[in-house]
């Protein structure tokens, strides 16, 4: 209800406000966002329990849920103030990211199929306006791809919702947990295909992930940071927890454990000859929606599956935006090759990305490295011992590319213009930085690095908090 307000004040303000005075929408999403981490930490601390007539779930999913996408949006508006300032769709931009990180949030906590379909509609829909929003050729392509996809998929998680109605007589998850015993296990699959390829789509994973790339790449900065790590987190709790509501009647482990090791393993063989750091930047997150699905893969095999699929959820999303924010903090720098000597004119936004990468890896002591950590071993207890092979030669594999981005760093050679159509001249790619997103990269930096050291304490609060009933 906070964000849902916030985003509607938002609205109506920047429709009144003049264009020198937007700023104050920005202020209302950061407030709205902050209030709603408040009331999730509140409703973390309750008893897990389900409300709206069993519909929606209030437990550690869904309240650790909320707090990341809160957080991580607020992080996201602060890093892109540079960019949206005194933009003609300032206040619109706020809006609609407000919007699509509510749809992410009713996803997270959704017990029930037709609720599951209002957040997926209610992210997809503001994300199509936010990849179009810079107006430009390749930002309408990218936003078409994104639509078209997102409505293929979206009718095909229809699809899957209406089997599971006609055969579990319901669409709550408690209902459908006890018809679906004896439904036929070909219908069940049908339906849990449909179902997962919807949230495949929100999640960046295949078969849903061919729009990730193209709208990372021309989007704004702050769309692209949006879009890769907030809609995530929302989809893969929301898997979770149909996952685990269903009968053992059919081998869905075995789907996840494909879906996972298709999304990691393409993921990182594309991103291996990708120039433009933000296409190489969303194929990397196409590779870490392979990982987050490994604790999905392993739901109900194990108590260790919830709480490291948070943990990693935690870890990937501020380490991830602080890839974004250095990519924002050197806005003409578009290339591998434009970040030589990065270190050298910028020092601490160099540490961030140096930071921020190995931390994709899964070096320690960073977030994503006890993440990656606590989801091989729910895996492994889930007898998915094959799924953690992969996953870890995949961990392996990655570091190439993302060396390749961190060796022209340190570079003593100064950068050049990325292209010949490019106005800023050459002197100017070594100092042209926005405070804001700089800011933002080093704080994030030091919350991966924190984040890492308090990965026990998190762990331990999330495994004491099942999902509701």
């Amino acid at each position: 209800m906070c964000v849902l307000g916030g985003a509607i004040v938002a609205l109506l303000a920047g429709s009144f406000l003049p264009r020198n005075r937007q700023v104050v929408t920005r202020w209302i999403a950061i407030l709205a966002l902050l209030a709603s981490v408040i009331a999730s930490a509140a409703g973390a601390a309750q008893p897990p329990m389900t409300i709206f007539e069993s519909s929606f779930s209030i437990d550690a999913g869904s309240s650790f849920a909320r707090i990341i996408i809160a957080l991580a949006t607020a992080f996201v508006i602060v890093l892109g103030i540079e960019e949206l300032s005194g933009t003609r769709r300032e206040s619109e931009t706020h809006a609609l990211l407000l919007l699509a990180a509510l749809g992410a949030m009713v996803l997270s906590g959704a017990s029930d199929l037709l609720i599951l379909v209002t957040g997926y509609l209610l992210t997809s829909i503001p994300l199509y306006a936010l990849v179009g929003m810079s107006r430009s050729p390749g930002a309408a392509e990218a936003a078409l791809k994104t639509y078209l996809l997102g409505a293929l998929l979206g009718i095909t998680m229809l699809l899957g919702v209406t089997v599971l109605f006609a055969i579990g007589r319901g669409t709550s998850y408690r209902q459908l947990g006890l018809t679906l015993v004896e439904a036929p296990a070909a219908a069940v699959a049908v339906g849990v295909v449909g179902i997962l390829g919807g949230l495949m789509f929100k999640a960046g994973g295949v078969p849903g992930h061919f729009w990730i790339p193209d709208a990372t790449q021309a989007s704004g900065k702050t769309v692209a940071a949006f879009l890769t790590t907030v809609p995530k987190i929302g989809a893969l709790v929301a898997a979770y927890r149909l996952l685990d509501t269903l009968p053992g009647s059919i081998d869905w482990p075995l789907l996840v454990g494909i879906l996972a090791a298709a999304s990691m393993t393409l993921g990182n063989l594309a991103a291996f000859w990708q120039d433009d750091v933000r296409r190489l930047l969303g194929w990397s997150t196409v590779s870490q929606v392979g990982y987050l699905l490994l604790p999905v893969a392993a739901a109900g095999r194990t108590d260790l599956a919830l709480p490291s699929l948070l943990l990693y959820l935690v870890g990937y999303a501020v380490t991830n935006l602080t890839a974004f924010a250095v990519v924002a903090a050197l806005p003409t720098r578009r290339t591998l090759a434009d970040y030589r000597g990065a270190a050298r004119a910028h020092p601490w936004i160099a540490g961030a990305l140096v930071v921020s990468l190995l931390g994709l890896v899964g070096t320690p002591p960073t977030a994503v490295f006890v993440g990656k950590l606590t989801v091989f071993t729910a895996a492994w207890d889930g007898d998915l011992v094959w799924l953690v092979i992969v996953a870890a030669i995949n961990t392996a594999v990655s570091l190439f590319y993302y060396l390749r981005w961190l060796v022209p760093v340190f570079s003593r050679t100064e950068a050049h213009p990325s292209s010949p159509s490019d106005t800023e001249p050459i002197a100017r790619i070594a100092t042209v930085r926005r405070r804001w997103a700089a800011c933002s990269a080093i704080i994030g930096a030091v919350s991966v690095l924190g984040l890492g050291l308090l990965a026990g304490a998190i762990l331990s609060i999330t495994a004491k908090s099942p999902l509701g009933p």
